[in-house]
């Protein structure tokens, strides 16, 4: 316990106790040696008493003269303590008492040889001393010896019994004791007063320090200890104080260190910002600017595509597809993770049936599968889950075409099955393996192992980045289980829900109808994108209503009777109107309805795609792939 006591009570306790001990010691041996005394003296007393008492009573014994005896006896019970006196005989027969012994059973015969006995009986002291017979010396003048007569009685005539009081005697012991407690009492307070005084010496000074380190360890750095005393105090107050001198010194330094690093953070900061907003502006304006030949690029090459042509420009014709087709997913990519990045992506969530979204990514992609020589495989699993569609499609199909790209022969196995209330849905594969310290890099940008000469065939690196974005935008759960030399497994589970009683039309379909008749309206202000789109949709056997303006747009559509099916704008055109002020115009006049509009842009600028979200305007990035316009015309046709 003595062991979390703080140094005064320590001091005190140490400066208490041995006082305390040796005052008890002291009051104890003083008082005992005391009440000693006081017992001798009051035993030496009552024997002188009943030695009296003998003496005068030895003739009247031997004459047997009670009344003398009586009188002897009351005269002796008047002294201070006397309580009662008895005188008897040699046969022990009671010749004179005054007063009630405290027992009165003394025996029958006294011996005639009983020396001086005192007892202590309860609350008083008996006394019994024999009474003898004195000696007689009678010289007759006669008597040639010279030497003293032995005494002729040496057997006792009889004894005195004298009982005194000890009631003086112990109202002393209680004074006595009484004060012992008060020495004690006053030795304490004594104690108690000194060892506060001397702890308040030792301890003091250390409390003092004490509590000065503990405030210069809360941040008082300028606190010092006044230097007083010698010895050890001393040395303990210089030493705290040049402690907290350094401290201050290296706080100072310290802060002065982070204010220089945190303006020049901020400086850095400054010209971070500065810096990413010059960078969005210029892929801004570069992607506008690519994504524009790239998207007329895509249109020519669809409508070359559709004509007739020899085996040798057919070849040429798929690869330029290829290579436009290699760009646009790059395109496509920066796209999307911009647009993740920007926060501007808002999934649909809804309840559908993944097989059939399954069974198409297994089926697009199993001619990519048997050229490399793999096997694709689907294991159904049945269960309705609730995800964005589009999204769960991106996600499955660039884990899908992950694998394709990484594995060299065996399986690639899309299956599902259940795990609780989730659906699991596995993309399995028989390739390379990842190590531990590389499955987590692999899901950033342009991360591509085992792929120094970063070949076109293998990927650009960012499928796994947008697959990461996708899941934590829609909260599902992505798993990867890999080693090397034995595969990897790529895992995302989503909920469970109930089936819908009725579909929806499904917002992805690819069933491409005739567009034979329909009236579009194109208007682009790049004469190069306006041909190739014209010429496209003019293979569809549409028809075209051209503009290069939003105002020469509206002069026609104010002069036609018949108005038009579908606009499709550019954002970007010449004069004050935009495509989105453009349709909106177009929806004011008339009913108020207007024609059904689709917006074309080359800038991934988040305020875009929101200004497009705001007026339910369906939004395509250049380059458009033709087949992904068809769909949307397709779709405006079946819903209106």
């Amino acid at each position: 316990m003595m062991r979390n006591w703080g140094i005064r009570a320590r001091v005190m306790f140490v400066t208490i106790v041995p006082m305390l001990v040796l005052a008890a010691l002291m009051t104890a041996i003083f008082t005992s040696l005391r009440l000693s005394d006081l017992d001798d003296a009051l035993g030496a007393r009552g024997q002188a008493f009943a030695r009296q008492i003998a003496a005068a009573s030895e003739y009247n014994v031997f004459a047997g003269n009670r009344d003398a005896l009586r009188l002897l006896a009351l005269a002796a019970t008047g002294e201070e303590d006397v309580l009662a006196v008895r005188i008897l005989d040699a046969d022990g027969q009671t010749l004179a008492a005054v007063g009630a012994l405290a027992a009165d059973r003394l025996p029958a015969a006294m011996p005639t040889s009983l020396p001086p006995l005192t007892v202590a009986e309860g609350a008083r002291l008996r006394v019994i001393e024999p009474i003898r017979a004195s000696p007689i010396d009678i010289d007759d003048g006669f008597t040639l010896d010279a030497s003293p007569t032995p005494r002729r009685d040496a057997i006792a005539q009889g004894s005195i019994v004298l009982e005194l009081s000890l009631e003086r005697i112990h109202q002393h012991r209680r004074q006595l004791l009484l004060a012992g407690v008060g020495a004690m009492l006053a030795v304490l307070v004594g104690s108690v007063m000194l060892a506060a005084r001397m702890s308040r010496g030792v301890s003091g000074p250390i409390r003092e320090v004490a509590d000065a380190v503990l405030r210069i360890g809360h941040g008082a750095l300028h606190e010092r200890l006044t230097v007083r005393g010698g010895g050890s105090l001393r040395r303990l107050a210089v030493g705290v104080n040049d402690m907290a001198a350094r401290l201050e010194h290296a706080h100072e330094d310290m802060r002065r260190q982070v204010s220089d690093a945190t303006a020049e953070l901020r400086a850095r900061t400054l010209e971070a910002e500065q810096a990413n907003v010059a960078k969005s502006r210029f892929l801004a304006a570069a992607s506008h600017d690519l994504r524009q030949p790239m998207h007329a690029l895509g249109l020519f090459i669809s409508e070359l595509a559709q004509q007739s042509l020899d085996a040798r420009s057919r070849q040429i014709v798929d690869r330029i597809a290829a290579s436009a087709n290699a760009m646009d997913q790059l395109l496509d990519g920066l796209l999307d993770i911009s647009r993740l990045d920007a926060g501007v992506m808002t999934p649909v969530v809804r309840a559908f049936d993944p097989q059939p979204v399954l069974e198409r990514i297994v089926a697009e992609r199993t001619s990519a599968a048997r050229s490399r020589g793999l096997r694709l495989r689907l294991r159904p699993g049945r269960g309705w889950v609730r995800s964005d569609p589009i999204l769960f499609e991106r996600i499955v199909g660039n884990l899908v075409g992950n694998a394709i790209r990484h594995t060299q022969y065996g399986n690639i196995l899309v299956a599902c099955r259940r795990r609780g209330d989730r659906l699991r849905i596995e993309v399995r594969d028989n390739g390379p393996g990842i190590a531990t310290e590389s499955q987590e890099i692999i899901f950033h940008e342009f991360v591509q192992l085992g792929n120094p000469e970063r070949a076109r065939d293998k990927g650009l690196g960012l499928g796994l980045a947008i697959v990461r974005r996708l899941v934590d935008l829609l909260a599902h759960r992505l798993e990867l289980r890999s080693a090397p030399g034995r595969g990897s497994t790529f895992a995302v589970e989503l909920p469970l829900t109930a089936p819908e009683v009725e579909g929806r039309p499904a917002e992805d379909a690819r069933a491409l109808g005739s567009l034979d008749g329909l009236r579009v309206a194109i208007v682009e202000d790049d004469p190069l994108v306006r041909d190739a789109m014209a010429g496209l949709l003019s293979s569809w056997d549409c028809e075209l209503t051209i503009a290069g303006s939003a105002e020469t747009l509206l002069a026609l559509h104010a002069a036609s009777p018949q108005g038009f099916d579908v606009v499709i704008t550019d954002l970007r055109l010449s004069g004050p109107m935009d495509g989105i002020d453009l349709v909106a115009e177009l929806r004011a006049t008339g009913d108020g309805t207007g024609p059904q509009a689709i917006l074309i842009s080359g800038d991934t600028a988040p305020e875009v795609l929101a200004r497009a979200r705001a007026v339910s305007l369906p939004l395509l990035y250049k380059p458009v792939r033709p087949a992904k316009l068809r769909a949307l015309l397709q779709r405006m046709l079946g819903a209106s």
